[in-house]
């Protein structure tokens, strides 16, 4: 049983899926490689998990996720060319990425899950509680989500996952979480989890977001949970029974964020968070928003 007060260094990032929604840009790319404005969504999570203290990165990958790994490492032809350019802004740029943090791999093989791919990263992470950061969400850096997840988790032990408020309309394309309030304004204890409800079934409009810090007893779970919606191994299910018998690895509670989140899991929302982080640059902005102002005015005009 690992301690609630061991300081949490390791994070997992599952990055197998075939990202089908994007085809056919992701015929020949992984979906964590495209550009949100000028870089790869998966390296805004790394950034996230460093800022966070978490220096210690497993990604969980599968075929053609080859890029990812040499986006992580050095590409000294590149960076030599660079210095003898003289251009320094974009070798630091570019060796950036290589000096984050200590990343491994590990291959999920067959696709069977959220579970099962975390469940991939039990000899990684052995008897030590951990954060699971998806990469379909972005979280702004001024609204430090994963921090806060660790404290509650550090304070109650057990597992903890981020929730947020979703309009009733939308929670069937979340998990959504049965809850009880706490002292804590942002904090709810969790009773009950439901993948992807339909409206009408869903326990309450509090969606769960792709971040996660777990007790390392979720693998002993995962182990023996059967597939379930979509015929995968659901986080979501392993979640429900820890919720249920707290010794069995218990309690899970929540963190309801109400800070600014980047969904780039789909087409649209992708497009709205480039356009939204490009507003806020301030090598790009100015620009930016004067060009949209213009572009919105002329599309007004009838």
């Amino acid at each position: 049983m690992t301690s609630a007060h061991t300081r949490i260094t390791k994070v997992v990032i599952p990055a197998a899926g075939l990202g089908t929604r994007f085809l056919p840009a992701t015929k020949a790319t992984p979906k964590e490689m495209l550009p949100v404005v000028d870089k790869p969504a998966i390296q805004y999570v790394v950034e996230e998990a460093v800022c966070a203290g978490l220096n210690d990165v497993l990604m969980v990958t599968g075929r053609n996720k080859r890029p990812v790994e040499d986006h992580f490492d050095r590409n000294y032809e590149l960076e030599e060319a660079l210095r003898r350019k003289g251009d320094g802004g974009r070798l630091a740029s570019v060796q950036e990425s290589s000096d984050l943090a200590d990343i491994h791999y590990v291959r999920q093989g067959d696709p069977k899950g959220l579970g099962h791919a975390v469940l991939c990263a039990a000899p990684h992470v052995g008897q030590e509680a951990f954060a699971v950061l998806l990469g379909d969400d972005l979280i702004d850096p001024r609204d430090p989500l994963l921090a806060r997840m660790i404290e509650v988790q550090a304070r109650e032990g057990g597992s903890v996952v981020a929730l947020m408020e979703v309009p009733p309309e939308q929670i069937h394309l979340y998990g959504s979480a049965a809850v009880e309030t706490t002292v804590d304004d942002d904090v709810v204890r969790i009773t009950g989890l439901v993948e992807k409800p339909s409206p009408a079934d869903a326990p309450s409009n509090y969606a769960i977001i792709g971040r996660y810090v777990l007790d390392p007893r979720i693998f002993d779970i995962l182990r023996k949970t059967e597939p379930g919606r979509g015929g995968e191994i659901q986080l979501t299910d392993a979640l429900q029974h820890l919720a249920e018998d707290e010794n069995a690895g218990g309690p899970v509670h929540g963190v309801v964020f109400r800070g600014r989140r980047y969904d780039t899991g789909d087409r649209g929302d992708y497009l709205r968070a480039i356009v939204r982080l490009a507003c806020e640059r301030e090598d790009l902005g100015p620009d930016f928003r004067a060009w949209l102002r213009s572009y919105v005015d002329e599309e007004m005009q009838p």
